[in-house]
C-alpha cells in the first residue's frame, strides 16, 4: 500500500510534537520519533512510504497536497493536535477530495477526543488509531479486518466503533525510527548542539503528574525501557544514516526513573567508546539518584533538562509530583553544576491553589540555583489530563473550543484562570520569569563564558534572536 505520513503545517514555527503543541518561546522544533518508528514498520513490511514534514519544513497546505497528490497515496495519516485539530481535517480533506484516500488520524489529542473528531471530520476521518499506534497502522495497511484491530475506532453505518485497546507494546520489538526520511537540519534547538536527533529510551510513566498527557492518552503507567544495548545500537545507527549529528537527546520522560537502565546505558556507551564520538542529553527529575550523575557524565552526557516545575512544595503536591521536593530541587541542581552539566530548568505557573505569592516563590526559586537556561508556561490543560478535567468540572477553563487555544499568533497562552489568580496574571509571570532570569548580569555573564566553541557561539545567538523574536511579538499584539 502507499501511505502518506502528514504532520501539517499550520503557520510558521509551529511545534506539532511537544507537550504544547504552539510556536514555541524557544523558537525549536522537535523529531516526530512515533511516527517515523510507525513509518520504518510499514517500511518493514513492504509499503511505500511518504513523510511529508510539514510543520518543521514550514510547507503551505498547497505545497503538501501537490506532494501527497503526486505520490498517489491510498492512505493518508494525519498526526493532529489539540489547537491546530480544524486545520488538520482541512487538510485532510483537500487532500481526499483530490485523491480518494482513506485517512487515517493519529496522536494525543484524537486518542482522547475520539468522537469528537469523528464529529468534526466526517466524512473525511475515516479511522482514529488511538494511543500507541505502530502496529495498529500496520495492520490497517495490511488489510486486515477493521473488526480485529486493537486500538483502533472508525464508523460502521454511521456509528462510532472502539475496537478494545492495544496491549502495551515490547518496546524492545520496535525498529528504529525512519531518520532516513528527514534532515536534522529541519529542528533548530537553541538548548541542543545543532545537528541532533532524539532517541526514546523507552515508554510508559511511573508517576501520576495531573498536567502530563502522555501516559493517559499514549502510553500508560507502566515504564517499559529498551535494552541498553539496543538503545546504543540506536545511537551508532542514528551517526551512520546522519554522520553531521553532534548530539543525541534522549526524549524519553523517565530516562532517569530507573537506575539500573542508566547504568547499562552509561556502560554500553562507554564500553563503545562511543562518549569520544558523541555528546547526549537527557530529560531528568529532580528525584534521580545522585549517585549516577558522574558515571552519567562520563558517557558523555551534556545537558540535563529538569522538571523543576514549581518553586514551592505545595504547588508540587497540588499537581501530584511525586514525592519531590523544593529542598530536593536544589540539590540536585547544586551536584549537576558540581559535576559540571548544563542545566535547562522547566517551570510552570497556574498549580490549583497558585497565587500571586506562590508565582513570586518560583520565579525567586528558578533565579536562586544554578541553571544556564530556562523554560516558563502556564499550567497545561490538554484534552485526556487529570487537569483538564478538574478545571472543566470547576469552570476554572476559560475555552470551550479548539480554536482558542492558542494566541492569534499561535504562542502559548493561559487556559485557566483562578478566583485569586487570573490568566493574564499567570501570562504575566510568564514574562516577568523570563527577563529576571536572562537579564540579570551573572546570568548573560555565566552564558558568555560558556561559549566553548562557534557551535556554541551560534546556538547563543539563534536564543538571544528567540528571545527578541518572542518579546518582539507580544509587543505587537499589544498594538
Amino acid at each position: 500500500m502507499k501511505v502518506a505520513i502528514l504532520n501539517p503545517s499550520y503557520g510558521d514555527d509551529f511545534v506539532r510534537v511537544a507537550r504544547w503543541a504552539a510556536k514555541s518561546r524557544g523558537r525549536v522544533q522537535r523529531h516526530p520519533e512515533y511516527l517515523l518508528i510507525a513509518a520504518q514498520i510499514l517500511i518493514d513490511n513492504g509499503h511505500e512510504v511518504l513523510f511529508v514534514e510539514a510543520a518543521a519544513r514550514n510547507l503551505t497546505p498547497e505545497q503538501s497536497y501537490s506532494v501527497v497528490k503526486e505520490f498517489g497515496a491510498e492512505l493518508l495519516v494525519v498526526h493532529a493536535t489539540t489547537p491546530s485539530i480544524y486545520n488538520d481535517i482541512g487538510q485532510a480533506k483537500a487532500i481526499k477530495d483530490q485523491i480518494s484516500c482513506k485517512v487515517a488520524f493519529v496522536g494525543q489529542h484524537v486518542s482522547a477526543e475520539v468522537d469528537n473528531t469523528f464529529e468534526l471530520g466526517k466524512g473525511v476521518v475515516d479511522y482514529i488509531l488511538r494511543a500507541e499506534y505502530d502496529f495498529t497502522l500496520r495492520d490497517l495497511a495490511q488489510g486486515v479486518d477493521l473488526k480485529k484491530i486493537p486500538g483502533l475506532s472508525y464508523f460502521d453505518q454511521n456509528i462510532i466503533v472502539n475496537n478494545p485497546n492495544r496491549p502495551q507494546i515490547d518496546v524492545n520489538l520496535l525498529p528504529f525510527p525512519a531518520w532516513q526520511l528527514i534532515e536534522p537540519e529541519w529542528y533548530p534547538d537553541a538548548g541542543k548542539k545543532y545537528p541532533f536527533l532524539t532517541i526514546l529510551t523507552g515508554r510508559g510513566c511511573n508517576n501520576g503528574c495531573t498536567f502530563c498527557r502522555d501516559p493517559r492518552t499514549m502510553y500508560g503507567y507502566t515504564l517499559r525501557m529498551r535494552d541498553a544495548k539496543k538503545v546504543v545500537d540506536e545511537m551508532e545507527y542514528d551517526l551512520k544514516v546522519h554522520p553531521k549529528i553532534r548530539e543525541i537527546m534522549f526524549e524519553t520522560d523517565t530516562f532517569t526513573a530507573d537506575k539500573q537502565h542508566v547504568v547499562d546505558v552509561c556502560n554500553e556507551i562507554l564500553n563503545r567508546g562511543l562518549n569520544r564520538k558523541i555528546s547526549w542529553s537527557c530529560n531528568a527529575r529532580v528525584d534521580t539518584d545522585l549517585e549516577i550523575l558522574p558515571l552519567m557524565k562520563k558517557a558523555g552526557c551534556r545537558m540535563l533538562m529538569v522538571g523543576f516545575e514549581f518553586g514551592y512544595d505545595e504547588g508540587l503536591k497540588a499537581v501530584c509530583k511525586g514525592g519531590v521536593s523544593v529542598d530536593m530541587a536544589r540539590k540536585f541542581a547544586v551536584r549537576a553544576e558540581q559535576l559540571g552539566f548544563t542545566v535547562h530548568g522547566c517551570f510552570m505557573f497556574g498549580a490549583p491553589g497558585e497565587t500571586r505569592e506562590t508565582a513570586r516563590a518560583t520565579v525567586d526559586f528558578a533565579k536562586s540555583i544554578p541553571m544556564d537556561t530556562v523554560q516558563f508556561t502556564g499550567i497545561a490543560v490538554y484534552p485526556g489530563t487529570v487537569m483538564y478535567d478538574w478545571a472543566k468540572k470547576n469552570k476554572y477553563l476559560l475555552v470551550d473550543d479548539w480554536e482558542q487555544w492558542l494566541t492569534e499568533g499561535r504562542e502559548q497562552k493561559t487556559l485557566v484562570s483562578y478566583p485569586q489568580l487570573s490568566n493574564k496574571e499567570i501570562d504575566g509571570f510568564i514574562d516577568i520569569a523570563l527577563k529576571e532570569f536572562y537579564l540579570r548580569p551573572s546570568q548573560m555573564w555565566k552564558m558568555l563564558i560558556s561559549i566553548r566553541s562557534f557551535g556554541d557561539l551560534l546556538r547563543k545567538l539563534y536564543g538571544f534572536k528567540a528571545f527578541i523574536s518572542y518579546f518582539a511579538s507580544k509587543l505587537l499584539s499589544f498594538f
